[in-house]
């Protein structure tokens, strides 16, 4: 089982040992929860492009010292040029998926990132970007799982970012994002969105984005939304992001009466059922507009709550009607904690880069409908219903208790439903609460980012390890099972849990290359 890792000051955790470890170094030398938060992200920008990077959103949660969180909102908007009668006249009936400059928003990323350091960070930013400047200049090893999603690239001319197939621990250098990040440095925002990926954007868009697109201010604080339960305050960042799901999900499982042994098949059905009952509507109700203090209703959430049966899986389908994401963590020796999620939304997204940097593009826009008249239709200006679902746990006078999130497409809210469950219900470590197996609701006909399409109608998918009995009893309560095919996204999560002595925090080991550091 994996340890929890403690230390009395300051921690990080991400993906990549070499991000956590610049962050780390980033609050030794004096920098705010928000400095190591940016310094992780932009290093991971570089070593980790098949999962985030400068062409994708950014999502953040702050806690500070007894006052409520601040919630940051820098995901991006479809251009000026968004046409979705064009895609229907072509036969679409969904968002394309990859190699189409339409499915790729404008990039929210260093928006992001200069929004958290301009409020929060203490340090110069030329000392925050300092880390990954230097491994996009001087080269970076290989991880295991970059070297193997390389190879999706195939011969588009994004491969050539990378010098052909990796194996692990082969030296990768990034000449174009050191450049777009020193930009960043010298001339702020103007450098990236109007300097050399911008203008290359502009180019590669064909009439997608127009200068106006990329000018526009992309990063919101906002206010974030929360649920109490088990006696602490959840928190996450409202619509357009998914995030209320991981609260309407706790919440509804706090009134089910959950075990507080994980093993027990009760838990497992339960805890399922409340992430059915909460999502099975996502579709229709999630959007950039949507009032996520509705969603999040007291009323509504007990009377959702009130269709779980304890003993049978309830009947759902279209007809139902009741009454390549990272996150990381940071938290700094003033317990001021931050929930950051960074993604490019599938892998590389969209397949494509901005020739002059290499730097890959999202597919974000993939969340948008092509449904006339919807709520998230594709169009210009608009932002797409995001995946992305950052949290954070303080206690009832807003003291910083944890920092968690995971990336996972639609599975994230059920992750992170699992790891609050173990961690506020059944008392459980850091480390015992991420490495124990995790169950994931899917959609069999569909992707990661398809799990919904047929509403509740999921089928439940087992990671190796789980225990025996939730298989069976799991059946017995009319849960379609099956054991988790390979590369299932069970996430790649983090949590860092507070006291006033200690942290407390672990990595999670699906990431392979993850580490907790603190000092």
């Amino acid at each position: 089982m994996r340890a929890s890792a403690f230390a009395p000051s300051g921690m990080a955790c991400a993906v990549d040992h070499l991000a956590a470890q610049a962050g780390v170094s980033v609050l030794q030398r004096g920098g705010s929860a928000a400095d190591g938060a940016v310094a992780t992200s932009a290093v991971l920008a570089v070593t980790t492009q098949h999962m985030c990077g400068m062409g994708g959103d950014l999502f953040a949660l702050v806690s500070q010292d007894g006052v409520a969180p601040l919630a940051l909102n820098s995901s991006g908007r479809a251009g000026s040029g968004a046409d979705p009668q064009r895609l229907r006249d072509e036969g679409n009936t969904q968002m394309p998926f990859v190699d189409d400059i339409r499915v790729v928003p404008v990039p929210g990323c260093v928006d992001g990132w200069l929004a958290l350091h301009s409020r929060l960070g203490r340090l110069d930013l030329a000392d925050v970007l300092a880390p990954a400047i230097a491994y996009a200049t001087g080269g970076f090893p290989a991880s295991p799982m970059l070297a193997s999603a390389v190879a999706r690239l195939g011969d588009r001319p994004a491969a050539a970012q990378f010098g052909g197939p990796l194996q692990p621990g082969d030296l990768v250098r990034r000449p174009g994002v050191a450049r777009a990040l020193t930009a960043v440095v010298r001339e702020g925002r103007d450098g990236f969105y109007g300097g050399e990926f911008g203008e290359g954007l502009l180019a590669l868009g064909g009439g997608e984005y127009v200068d106006a697109d990329l000018s526009a201010q992309l990063a919101e604080w906002v206010t974030p939304l929360s649920v109490d339960v088990y006696g602490h305050r959840l928190w996450t960042v409202p619509p357009n992001s998914q995030g209320y799901l991981t609260l309407a999900m706790t919440a509804i499982a706090e009134q089910l009466d959950l075990p507080t042994d994980p093993d027990d098949p009760m838990w497992a059905h339960l805890t399922i059922e409340a992430a059915r009952v909460a999502s099975y509507d996502r579709l229709e109700v999630l959007h950039e507009h949507a009032d996520g203090t509705a969603l999040l209703d007291a009323r509504l959430l007990a009377s959702r709550a009130r269709l779980v049966d304890r003993e049978h899986a309830l009947q759902m389908g279209d007809d139902f009607r009741p009454g390549g994401t990272i996150h990381l963590t940071v938290v700094d020796a003033d317990r001021c904690g931050v929930s950051l999620i960074q993604s490019n939304a599938a892998g590389f997204g969209s397949l494509l880069a901005e020739p002059g940097t290499g730097i890959l593009l999202q597919n974000r826009g993939l969340g948008f409908s092509l449904q006339a008249g919807h709520p998230a239709e594709y169009g210009p200006g608009r932002r797409p219903p995001h995946t992305l679902s950052p949290a954070l746990v303080t206690t009832l006078n807003d003291q910083l208790y944890a920092v968690l999130g995971t990336q996972g497409g639609d599975t994230q809210p059920q992750v992170l439903l699992q790891l609050l469950a173990r961690l506020l219900h059944g008392g459980q470590s850091v480390g015992a609460a991420m490495d124990a197996p995790r169950w994931g609701l899917s959609n069999p006909s569909g992707g990661g980012f398809a799990t919904w399409d047929r509403r509740g109608q999921v089928q439940v998918d087992l990671e190796v390890g789980h225990p025996a009995a939730w298989a069976s009893g799991l059946t017995e309560r009319g849960h379609s099972v099956v054991p988790a095919p390979a590369g299932f996204n069970f996430g790649h999560a983090h949590v860092i849990r507070a006291s006033d002595d200690v942290l407390e925090g672990a990595s999670d080991g699906r990431a392979i290359s993850g580490a907790a550091i603190g000092y």
